[in-house]
């Protein structure tokens, strides 16, 4: 089994052509949030990789073996609830809402500009059909945004000043509770086609 325990972030620096030739590692976002996991290569290859501790593995990221060879990671297909705006009877902002309520549960959500992905949880579903937004479960890569305190986020911590004069707080927490949604269901009886 090779080892693998270091990883070049999107395969900076590296030539298009190694990156062709690399053998490809596909991993579901589960895989990828885990920096100590065995998975087997393009190749066949069985490969144990143990990265530093909070490291997140990306789609497109590269890891190289310790003999020296890459392998360039893929973001597998997985189930995850696609959320879109409903055309009819909403409007793109909420899909601003729905993130905002979202991340006060602390769920990993993928933004888009169109749409939010998260994994699958019935609940969440009925709560975001609850807001007039339309709920599909699809089978696609899942790429949750960092968040704001993660490592590799954006790097800096808040409540300091920032070389162009101006400081970061953290923002205060409003609560808008989720009954302030409107009534409408998205669901049989609707009354239009998703």
């Amino acid at each position: 089994m090779r080892q693998a325990s270091k990883l070049i972030s999107q395969g900076t620096g590296l030539a298009a052509a190694l990156l062709k030739r690399a053998a490809t590692l596909e991993l579901d976002w589960d895989t990828r949030q885990k920096s100590r996991f065995e998975a087997t290569d393009s190749s066949g290859r069985t490969l144990g990789v143990f990265l530093p501790r909070g490291t997140v593995v990306r789609g497109g990221d590269v890891l190289v073996a310790d003999d020296g060879s890459l392998v360039r990671v893929v973001a597998a297909p997985q189930a995850v609830l696609k959320i879109t705006h409903c055309t009819q009877h909403g409007t793109p902002y909420d899909l601003i809402r729905a993130a905002y309520h979202l991340g006060n549960r602390h769920v990993p959500i993928e933004l888009k500009p169109d749409h939010l992905k998260i994994e699958p949880d019935h609940v969440l579903a009925d709560m975001l059909r609850a807001m007039h937004l339309i709920v599909d479960a699809v089978d696609e890569a899942f790429e949750p945004e960092n968040g704001a305190y993660a490592s590799g986020g954006h790097g800096h911590s808040h409540g300091h000043e920032h070389a162009h004069g101006h400081t970061h707080e953290a923002p205060e927490r409003s609560a808008i509770p989720i009954s302030a949604a409107a009534p409408h269901v998205h669901g049989p009886g609707c009354g239009h086609d998703h």
